[in-house]
């Protein structure tokens, strides 16, 4: 029989406000057994969307930060299957990458996998982004998320491999979302770079706390190291979109260090 390991997969997906996004991401979905969409309370079509797949189902919680809300979807939302496969609601997978994970038979020493992406801008996927790999499949048993900045990662026990095949970060919800979403975000950034020693932080991180270098840094990595500028229109958008959310960081390091001193 040939091996299909999507049916020891069951797949969560957090949502709130997801209707640009979410019927592309559930297409791509469609070849597994189990979808369990962990809804923050949407106000849009997200969940008439999700409705009309079969394999889909919606649980609820109010959100409070992002690995409090993974942790519950995977305790708490009724996922029964050895391996979890752990999505943000613009993720979306191609064909390619179906079949890479349909046809993986890991050994017992193997507790995830790791998953690269092809970002992609104003309808184009990007030559390169700034954004990091992601260990998105792994065993359920054991899994637990911890909040690291803005981020989160999943703890495991076991070794995590690379998957060959990309994700497709695909975004199209409005900038005045995004933009919210960065005033989250870099709140979290701050209270992570103020929380530890210097000593203790990555050489990107110092930067960052510096305040007034990375505003201009990363704009121009992403159009020059990153290849932004044979992106065109929408390179030149990603490198405005991470200096925009740059400058938004080192403007709450400048609020904290200015409340601090009052």
């Amino acid at each position: 029989m040939e091996p299909n390991f999507l049916k020891r997969v069951g797949v969560l997906v957090l949502t709130f406000n997801e209707a640009p996004n979410i019927g592309r991401t559930l297409d791509a979905l469609s070849d597994f057994p189990e979808v369990v969409l962990l809804d923050s309370g949407s106000t849009d079509e997200t969940l008439g969307i999700a409705a009309r797949f079969p394999n889909v189902r919606v649980c609820h919680r109010r959100f409070d930060n992002h690995s409090a809300q993974w942790n519950h979807g995977l305790a708490e939302c009724g996922l029964t299957r050895e391996w979890v496969l752990a999505l943000d609601a613009d993720y979306v997978l191609p064909p390619g990458l179906l079949q890479e994970i349909s046809a993986l038979t890991p050994s017992d020493d193997v507790a995830g996998y790791r998953s690269s992406f092809s970002y992609w801008i104003l309808g184009r996927p990007l030559s390169r982004s700034l954004y990091p790999p992601v260990t998105t499949l792994y065993r359920r048993a054991g899994a637990y998320y911890e909040q690291d900045g803005h981020t989160q990662r999943v703890r495991l026990k076991g070794r995590v491999l690379d998957l060959k095949e990309r994700i497709a970060h695909d975004d199209r919800k409005p900038l005045a979302h995004w933009l919210a979403a960065q005033d989250r975000y870099a709140r979290l950034e701050c209270d992570l770079l103020l929380g530890k020693p210097w000593a203790a932080l990555r050489w990107r991180d110092r930067l960052r706390r510096m305040k007034f270098i990375t505003p201009w840094l990363v704009p121009l990595y992403c159009l020059t190291a990153g290849r932004g500028l044979l992106d065109g229109r929408a390179g030149w958008y990603y490198a405005l979109q991470r200096g925009v959310a740059e400058a938004i960081l080192s403007l709450k390091l400048l609020e904290h260090k200015t409340t601090e001193g009052r």
